[in-house]
């Protein structure tokens, strides 16, 4: 398999090589994508000097801050029209370890089409969340769980391998999502289409190096397009029944 791990980045200068010299230790197959948003701090730069020592990491410079979910669907597009195989999605600051990624593309290799590493399933855990933080995803997962009709766990979560043909299945145009409601949008649309998704467990741990770009902004995005989701979905089956 021809595997590609997409790393969005916007200020990781701190964070960035640390985790890409984990990845390629912890698995060498994978080429690697840093998807830049025209980091203030340098982070572009530095990834272009570390490419250039490294022909498996690659660079996409993007023009600006948009938001998680257009990185990963340019990195997406990126990744198809180059023919890889598997394409996983991988933060930057080291809370998604690297060395746990082969469990993932192991579920692939058993079928999956979209694998979700998980902290909310047996096995799975997080590491330095204070209280609250994990009282906001557990209660976002299981909101969204409720109003979509999923059965995941940790329907946010951010650590992801996609199987190439789950990609293609996908219609980037019309996903809206650009913060992390981009995770649980992916999530939901694999799952309807009838693919298997597959949670494995995980353990996430709190960034040690540079801040996180998690705002009040961006959770209730995610949960005004959940409910947006979900009442339509509901709506569009009472209207079938009525027929």
């Amino acid at each position: 398999m021809r595997i590609l791990t997409i790393i969005p980045t916007y200020n990781e200068l701190e964070s960035l090589p640390k985790t890409l010299g984990r990845l390629r230790s912890a698995v060498p197959a994978s080429d690697v994508l840093v998807a830049d948003d025209n980091s203030p701090d340098g982070t572009g730069a530095l990834a272009d000097r570390i490419a250039a020592e490294d022909p498996q990491v690659h660079v996409l410079h993007r023009k600006g801050k948009e938001g998680l979910g257009a990185a990963y669907i340019a990195g997406f597009r990126w990744a198809l029209e180059r023919g890889y195989d598997v394409v996983v999605e991988m933060d930057a600051d080291g809370s998604h370890q690297p060395e746990q990624l082969p469990s993932l593309l192991t579920a692939i290799d058993g079928g999956a089409d979209l694998v979700i590493g998980s902290r909310w399933v047996k096995g799975g855990s997080v590491v330095n969340w204070p209280f609250y933080r994990q009282l906001i995803s557990r209660t976002g997962s299981t909101y969204a769980r409720l109003m979509l009709g999923l059965k995941l766990k940790d329907i946010t979560a951010g650590y992801r391998a996609f199987r190439r043909e789950t990609l293609e299945k996908l219609d980037f145009d019309s996903i809206e999502s650009r913060g992390y409601g981009f995770q649980v949008d992916l999530a939901w649309r694999i799952a309807k289409m009838g693919l298997t998704v597959v949670e494995v467990p995980v353990t996430f741990v709190e960034r040690e190096l540079g801040s996180s770009k998690m705002s009040g902004n961006i959770v209730l995005e995610a949960m005004v397009n959940v409910t947006r989701w979900g009442l339509a979905e509901r709506l569009g089956q009472l209207a079938g029944r009525g027929r």
